[in-house]
């Protein structure tokens, strides 16, 4: 996956037109980084980072989370939701940081940047903690020890 996530980036940038320099500068990433990527060496960047890649190469950031492996996995939780889930039970907080209501954290009103930044730290934090669960051994009780 990172390998081939690497080469669909590196083929984005070049036509783009972008130097690695360029698009360093632009998305506010190391180029060493970039080019990590791009070799498949350094893995998938984390979804804070795919938006800022996104927004210098003026693509969706939509589609770089498709193309990393992110929305694939979020589609298979969502499947996983019980049928007698409530619309309670689905609240979907990323939603509610989208909607153009007032929000506010600790009594301060979350302007469209604060709410932003939360949805990235979140959604990273949270694609994190799933790749993090995966690697986990899952062992059951021996009932032997009863």
């Amino acid at each position: 996956m990172e390998q081939d996530f690497g080469l669909y980036m590196k083929r984005l940038r070049e036509s783009k037109g972008l130097t690695l320099s360029q698009l360093a500068v632009a998305a506010g990433i190391s180029g060493s980084q970039i080019s990590r990527i791009e070799n498949g060496l350094r893995g998938v960047p984390k979804p804070a980072t795919l938006r800022r890649l996104a927004e210098a190469m003026n693509v969706s950031y939509e589609e770089l989370m498709e193309r990393a492996g992110y929305l694939q996995e979020y589609e298979q939780m969502a499947e996983a939701i019980p049928e007698w889930a409530t619309s309670r039970d689905k609240r979907d907080f990323k939603k509610m940081l989208e909607d153009d209501g007032e929000l506010m954290f600790d009594g301060i009103p979350l302007n469209k940047e604060d709410r932003q930044r939360i949805k990235d730290v979140l959604t990273g934090l949270f694609w994190e903690a799933k790749q993090m669960n995966k690697r986990k051994p899952t062992s059951k009780p021996d009932k032997s020890d009863d």
